[in-house]
């Protein structure tokens, strides 16, 4: 046998074991002990169980985690084929990222809130998809409503000392959990059937409110007093979720020189669309004004249903990227237990979801607590240019196209497990991508000039946002700024308002590494930058876009190599 044909039966051997580890480890480790996880994805085999929080499933998961981590770091990489030897690096980028997780952040012994919010979902992704009968979801739905006072049960054990911010977003968020289960739950199976069913239903859920309410009493009255902990996670712990997560090795310093240089960038911008725009005005003078042009809260949704025709039709006209499909995203009210963190998100079926493929843009609009001066300020997030910026985001040619191309994902790996930098960094991408490419010009998204300028500042000022999550995530987590100055520099260097700065800086101290929309922004530019530059005149902006979004959700340094053939630095 030839030289040739023996690497590459042992290529294809590697290839084989590999891919039955990693469905071993999807099945049996990743989705077993995040059963909400599977059943979002599409294996409904997971939907009777629900999330346990104990220091023996922990415990029984690390050795799990510790298992896996060697039976993959065995396969050798350079047996392997491309695609599945980045694949192999992903994989095991998902195990030492979790085993960070359970055994160095410990999120099960500080955030009250993951507890509540892990009942919240478990419910919600049985309602949200009708993938089976409203009986059969019924009967997961009560299977896993059984065991949530179990789970809130546990958290008084779990949490010891917890950090102040986690407790308050708890706190914060539990009414409208509780209010999600005392209405939203019931009236999601009033087509249900079985009587029988539906009575049980009324007893688990009735359990699972006096829980709720138990907790957050337990939450006010004895945690809160007791949750002087530090949120913060500490430079050692973020480089290293950086490069589990996304292949990130960049020194902290110098991600901040790159962070703040691209921050000074789009201000100076900023302040050059504002002199256009009100030459004797001062850009803040500017920014109040961008915020004040916003559409009423009841006409909030609307607003985002109406962008839709407009950029389906100039990506279309100018070739962006292939758009798969005719049907649209359903746009409708964020649910209850996501609004304290979240001002608007996609939810797409999961890759493997066969039955209930509707997507979801969810809106969160103004609480009814607000005063007017409040809802105003609250509003100034969803301005004539945010609703644009965002809508991009969201929807196109942002997360819903991904999920549109996201059958053509190479692997089952890249269909599962997701790179932050990928997902988030190309919708921000998008952002910037739509506008300097024509779109929001007189005609093109944009009713006159003036408008025009706005939506390009709307643009900016999501970018802006950006920028200041990845200066703060570094700063609070290595002790070099307080909550209440990272609320201060979204609202100066981030032109944020201070409703806005506080949303974004209780979610900084939960999710740190919250740098990558704007990282894995630049890193996709740079890709960009570098095919343009190999391609020449046969460079096609829509084939970029088709082939990078065709790779799944791997880390952009994968992406890397699978387009441009080499492994140059991804920044």
């Amino acid at each position: 046998m030839s030289s040739a044909i023996t690497v590459q039966a042992e290529s294809q051997s590697s290839k084989i074991k590999f891919h039955k580890v990693a469905d071993e480890y999807l099945d049996n480790v990743y989705f077993f002990y995040q059963p909400t996880a599977g059943t979002t994805a599409g294996y409904h085999q997971y939907d009777t169980r629900l999330e346990d929080f104990s220091s023996k499933s922990i415990n029984a998961e690390i050795a799990a985690l510790t298992n896996f981590e060697k039976r993959v770091s065995a396969i050798p990489a350079g047996t392997l084929d491309q695609t599945t030897r980045g694949d192999r690096t992903i994989l095991l980028g998902n195990i030492h990222s979790r085993l960070l997780t359970l055994q160095t952040i410990r999120p099960s012994a500080k955030n009250a809130d993951n507890y509540s919010t892990a009942c919240a979902n478990a419910a919600f992704t049985l309602m949200e998809r009708k993938f089976a009968s409203p009986d059969d979801r019924l009967r997961s739905l009560i299977a896993r409503e059984k065991q949530m006072p179990a789970l809130l049960d546990e958290a008084r054990g779990n949490l010891k000392n917890p950090p102040r911010v986690f407790t308050e977003i708890a706190i914060e968020q539990l009414p409208g959990v509780i209010s999600f289960f005392e209405h939203d739950v019931p009236l999601a199976f009033a087509d249900a059937h079985d009587t029988g069913l539906k009575q049980h239903l009324s007893e688990t859920n009735a359990a699972v409110i006096a829980a709720l309410k138990n907790y957050l009493s337990w939450l006010k009255a004895d945690l809160l007093a007791q949750s002087n902990g530090d949120f913060r996670i500490g430079a050692e712990t973020f480089q290293k979720k950086l490069q589990y997560d996304e292949m990130v090795d960049v020194p902290l310093d110098k991600l901040l020189e790159i962070g703040w240089a691209d921050m000074r960038r789009n201000q100076q911008q900023f302040a050059q669309v504002s002199k256009q725009l009100e030459p004797g005005k001062d850009p803040r003078a500017v920014l109040m004004q961008l915020g004040e042009n916003h559409p009423p809260p009841d006409h909030l949704i609307d607003a985002f249903r109406a962008t839709f025709d407009s950029l389906l039709s100039f990506i279309r006209t100018h070739h962006i990227l292939t758009i798969t499909s005719d049907v649209r995203p359903i746009v409708e009210e964020t649910p209850p237990f996501m609004r304290a963190t979240t001002f608007a998100s996609m939810d797409s079926p999961g890759p493997y979801e066969k039955h209930a493929t509707d997507s979801y843009f969810n809106v969160t609009l103004p609480d009814p607590s607000m005063t007017p001066a409040q809802v105003e300020g609250f509003m100034h997030a969803f301005n004539v240019g945010t609703v644009i910026s965002t809508s991009v985001h969201e929807a196109y040619p942002g997360h819903y196209v991904q999920y549109l191309f996201s059958s053509q994902a190479p692997s089952r790996v890249r269909k599962v497990l997701s790179s932050n930098t990928n997902v988030e960094g190309w919708a921000h991408y998008t952002e910037q991508m739509m506008l300097d490419q024509g779109y929001g010009q007189p005609g093109a998204g944009a009713k006159d000039e003036r408008e025009s300028k706005f939506l390009r500042l709307g643009q900016l000022q999501d970018a802006l946002l950006r920028n200041a999550r990845f200066i703060v995530g570094i700063q609070m987590h290595t002790g070099k700024m307080s909550l209440d100055q990272a609320i201060d520099f979204f609202q100066k260097e981030g032109y944020q308002s201070k409703e806005t700065a506080i949303v974004e800086t209780k979610r900084g101290a939960g999710d740190p590494t919250y740098l990558y929309y704007t990282l894995g922004k630049i890193e996709i530019m740079k890709l960009r930058e570098d095919l343009q530059r190999k391609q020449g005149t046969t460079f096609s902006l829509e084939q970029f876009h088709d082939n990078f979004l065709r790779q799944g959700f791997p880390p952009i340094k994968i992406a890397r190599e699978a387009l441009l053939g080499d492994d140059s630095p991804a920044l």
